[in-house]
């Protein structure tokens, strides 16, 4: 019998308090990336050109909009398929930005993006120190842009905005590992929370579009086992047949899985040069 962590009592775990353990996660990741942006060194994004620049803008964007994670994370892999398919230099990115997080906050039914925010915001950030745009000409003109913009994202992508986020397998992938390798272990460490994060921060990456959602939330959920040297039970890592993710997706391979962790720290050294700005 699983038992509950509580300061008031040691309880049998049922299904839905495992499940809402693992659900808590999310909202810890909201908290994450707004104690991530308040830390992080203003970047004047006008004057660097390194990569992982304009997915940085999205969720610094995003984390003052008070976007939910998932509605974040549409954000960015909108934006990484439009410029799968256009040149770079062919578009504005940070108004392409601006235009994908109005948008995903339509595909997710995020009531809490209105297009005046994303407006302030979007021009906040990119201008750093300036007031909100008055209701004038250049605020109009913004506001235009960004809507023919989400029309010009829409038809590059064939009008296809079924957008399959990693998330949701990995809450499940988390919820089988929470019961498999029992709370005591679980909790112990936490890796819930890491696997979070890094899959929230592969959204910076175009990298992600490489990979099945699937094969994406193993990766970052096995990344989450290795820097904390978890052992799943049961489990033989030098055979491929005996891994802890072969019940759970057949067609992830040992390979696939170096890949997904090697273009995850890609994000974080991007990062770290970012910073150094």
């Amino acid at each position: 019998m699983q038992i509950c962590h509580s300061s008031q009592s040691n309880t049998p775990c049922s299904s839905a308090d495992k499940m809402k353990n693992v659900l808590d996660v999310m909202s810890l990741q909201q908290h994450v990336e707004t104690s991530k942006a308040q830390s992080m060194k203003p970047i004047d994004y006008r004057k660097s050109s390194k990569p992982g620049l304009v997915p940085l803008y999205i969720f610094e964007c995003a984390t003052k909009l008070k976007m939910k994670p998932l509605t974040a994370a549409c954000a960015a892999i909108v934006f990484h398929r439009f410029y799968k398919e256009v040149k770079t230099s062919d578009y504005d990115e940070f108004l392409i930005a601006a235009s994908s997080l109005y948008l995903a906050g339509k595909i997710k039914d995020d009531d809490s993006v209105k297009i005046r925010d994303v407006i302030n915001v979007a021009y906040s950030t990119l201008n750093r120190g300036t007031a909100p745009l008055d209701l004038n000409d250049e605020y109009w003109a913004m506001r235009d842009a960004i809507v023919q913009a989400e029309l010009l994202i829409t038809r590059t992508l064939s009008f296809d905005l079924n957008i399959d986020l990693a998330h949701k397998y990995l809450l499940y992938y988390m919820k089988t590992l929470q019961d498999w390798m029992g709370p005591q272990v679980w909790n112990s460490v936490p890796i819930a929370q890491a696997a979070a994060s890094y899959l929230q921060d592969f959204h910076h990456s175009p990298n992600i579009l490489k990979y099945k959602p699937t094969h994406v939330a193993v990766g970052c959920l096995s990344l989450a086992l290795q820097t904390y040297g978890v052992q799943v039970p049961l489990t033989d890592e030098s055979e491929e047949a005996a891994m802890w993710y072969k019940p759970l997706v057949k067609d992830f391979s040992r390979e696939k899985q170096w890949e997904i962790i090697e273009d995850v720290i890609e994000v974080y050294k991007n990062e770290a040069a970012l910073k150094s700005t």
